[in-house]
């Protein structure tokens, strides 16, 4: 079997680096932080959230600003969380001065790292926040035990 010869080409590598570096520079002072956009598809923000473990549950926070509880879609599959949305550009009739407010679909992915209780979870909306509280399932809660003498 005969291989195919590639012949090296040593700006190869040089391209790749300047179009990393093309993006880095985009992102950080072109495009919104948070934006990520693939090709060929539209931009989505990458959703930021707080996240904190109790004893008993999972808390996630996200400010979501202008939305309606119809507005956003939560759902748990397996173990994995997805927070989709859309925030909506308001219609105006000048030209922008400044803008700096993302707006469009947002999107965050989440590994949940331990059992829950999908059905007993529970979303609100206060303030421009979303809460939501995912219960641990009953195996990774954590428990006490109490240590009784023998008399």
């Amino acid at each position: 079997m005969a291989k195919d010869l590639i012949r090296w080409d040593p700006f190869r590598e040089a391209i790749s680096l300047r179009e990393a570096m093309d993006r880095l520079f985009e992102e950080s002072f072109v495009g919104w932080p948070g934006w990520r956009e693939r090709e060929g598809e539209e931009r989505v923000m990458r959703l930021p959230l707080d996240v904190y473990s109790t004893g008993d549950e999972l808390i996630f926070i996200a400010s979501v600003p202008g939305l309606e509880p119809d507005d956003v879609e939560i759902t748990i599959e397996g173990d994995t969380l997805t927070i989709r949305g859309e925030l909506k550009q308001p219609e105006h009739d000048g030209a922008y001065i400044i803008r700096e407010r993302p707006y469009g679909r947002f999107e965050r992915v989440v590994n949940l790292n331990v059992p829950v209780n999908p059905d007993k979870a529970e979303a609100t909306f206060e303030n421009g926040l979303l809460k939501l509280r995912i219960p641990k399932a009953e195996a990774v809660k954590t428990k006490v035990i109490k240590v009784k003498t023998k008399k």
